[in-house]
């Protein structure tokens, strides 16, 4: 049995419940790596890489991101053409950034968590995010 695949692991046959719960008692996302990458990379290269080192995929299907694929939060494939942040907020690169650092208080009841991110790794991940484009 290979233990890193995710189809051996129970926790995430037990629901999204005990998947919250594990995230956390471990201190919920993670916080980035102090190497913020390569600086010649472009603001949405730096999203990904940031998205992932957050973890995002934990609670979101996101593109670019093949594992995890979480189905706490929505998707965020084709997110570049929706009209609305969290279907209430006008989709600005600036709104966006401040959601993604945090969400509670930009979007009282919001369960997305306030990010560890600050307003430059945040507004590249809006970057990328709103770069996924449908077809």
């Amino acid at each position: 049995m290979d233990a890193y695949r995710p189809e051996n692991w129970r926790l995430f046959s037990a629901g999204p419940v005990a998947l919250v719960a594990v995230l956390a008692l471990v201190g919920g996302c993670k916080p980035p790596p102090d190497a913020r990458g390569d600086s010649d990379a472009t603001a949405e290269e730096k999203g990904l890489a940031l998205i992932e080192a957050t973890g995002c995929g934990a609670c979101h299907e996101i593109p670019g991101v093949p594992w995890p694929r979480g189905r706490l939060g929505p998707s965020l494939e084709g997110f570049g053409d929706r009209g609305l942040i969290a279907g209430k907020l006008p989709k600005t690169p600036a709104n966006l950034a401040a959601f993604i650092r945090n969400a509670p208080e930009v979007e009282p009841g919001s369960t997305m968590p306030r990010m560890p991110l600050n307003a430059t790794e945040a507004a590249d991940i809006a970057a990328y995010l709103l770069g996924m484009r449908d077809g």
